[in-house]
């Protein structure tokens, strides 16, 4: 319940103000949440084909995190999967790395992600 103080059918502005700063704390962090999550979603992917590596091939893993990074949306970069099999320890390491600029009124913010994923074979 709201109390109003003062006159009737004032608000408080201290009520206004928190208002004010909860929506533009949900404005302002859609973009960058949305682009988090697209990262873990594609960084899961890729633990995925990196679990199962030693049953496909480099260009197996490649086109599959590529088809993920596709239907994320993401920049071309995304799709440059780098995978490198070790001997000692035998295990597999699976690289992505690329910029995201998020846009927003009065602030443009460019972040380069880099998921890397390492699974034993």
């Amino acid at each position: 319940m709201i109390h109003l103080r003062g006159r009737a059918g004032k608000m408080p502005v201290k009520f206004l103000l928190t208002l004010a700063v909860f929506a533009a704390l949900i404005y302002y962090g859609i973009g960058p949440a949305r682009s988090y999550a697209k990262f873990y979603q594609l960084k899961d992917e890729m633990r995925v084909q990196a679990r199962f590596a030693g049953n496909l091939t480099d260009a197996d893993i490649r086109r599959r995190v590529g088809t993920k990074a596709t239907e994320l949306r993401l920049p071309g970069e995304a799709q440059r999967v780098t995978i490198r099999r070790r001997g000692r320890p035998r295990e597999i390491v699976v690289t992505v790395s690329w910029p995201d600029t998020i846009i927003l009124p009065f602030y443009r913010w460019t972040h380069t992600y880099r998921a890397e994923v390492r699974a034993p074979l």
